[in-house]
């Protein structure tokens, strides 16, 4: 008698944007659209400086209401990425790599460093980042508390003008 054939596993059901945690940068619940359309993830900062090959230093934002707060992040590039967005001017990127958590999933992701002022969401997950998770386009905040805002969650970082360890 032959064994059963397994069924496969249900895939996680993400909505088109959630809130998600960055606990190595010491961030909670910063908004994310779910972009199917990019392959790479990108977040929010500036005055990006590079202290060394392979380590850079930037401004996080990580919410812009009532007024934009930022905090420092130090972290390692894992490579640079020639990309050219909608608006058409082809931009020269850092590309990091973080642990980022949606509910109960979470995974590290390579993270591209640009200025999204003027947009809605900090941050856009992109296709690599969404491995085995179906997106639900007609539902957000699926896996995550829509009303709660981003935080920083380190208790020694609670001053926006600190940030991670360099």
């Amino acid at each position: 008698m032959s064994e059963p054939t397994p069924k496969p596993e249900e895939p996680i059901v993400i909505g088109w944007r959630e809130k998600i945690d960055l606990p190595e940068w010491g961030l909670r619940r910063v908004r994310a659209k779910i972009d199917t359309g990019a392959r790479t993830s990108a977040i929010d900062v500036s005055e990006i400086e590079e202290l060394e090959p392979g380590r850079v230093r930037f401004r996080i934002v990580y919410h812009h209401d009532p007024e934009r707060v930022t905090r420092w992040i130090y972290a390692d590039t894992v490579r640079t990425s020639t990309v050219k967005p909608s608006h058409g001017e082809t931009q020269e990127r850092f590309v990091c790599e973080a642990l980022v958590r949606i509910g109960e999933v979470q995974r590290r992701v390579e993270i591209s460093l640009v200025s999204r002022k003027g947009m809605l969401c900090r941050m856009l997950l992109g296709r690599t980042a969404l491995d085995g998770l179906l997106v639900d386009a007609g539902n957000k905040y699926l896996l995550t508390d829509a009303k709660r805002r981003a935080k920083v969650i380190d208790p020694i970082l609670e001053h926006p003008n600190e940030g991670t360890t360099p």
